[in-house]
């Protein structure tokens, strides 16, 4: 298993839009071989922004690859760029390999 991050530092009162812009997309994912399943957090109040993180959870590293190989992937992030600036800076990514799961079940 595989674990995809993207950490943003949404700027002061885009928090509304920035959450609108995921709600509404269409991020075909669900369509992608290997996907397992997709979160958005929103996290604490930092200085000068709120941090928000995408956890996007993969059956391989080499599915999630492939994903960013893909049309869908390009379809999903076509209008990521928006009318004006949401957050400071890039996303910062972090991939992760899973080496342990503990789930209810398990």
């Amino acid at each position: 298993m595989f674990i995809a991050m993207n950490r943003f530092r949404v700027l002061p009162g885009a928090e509304e839009e920035f959450e609108a812009m995921w709600l509404k997309r269409d991020s075909r994912l669900k369509e992608v071989p290997g996907f397992v399943e997709f979160h958005m957090l929103k996290g604490p109040e930092g200085e000068g922004h709120r941090l928000y993180s995408s956890h996007t959870v993969w059956e391989s590293e080499d599915a999630f690859v492939a994903w960013t190989r893909s049309e869908a992937f390009r379809a999903a992030h076509g209008g990521a760029g928006g009318t004006r600036p949401l957050y400071d800076g890039h996303p910062n990514f972090e991939g992760f390999t899973v080496i342990q799961t503990i789930g209810k079940d398990t």
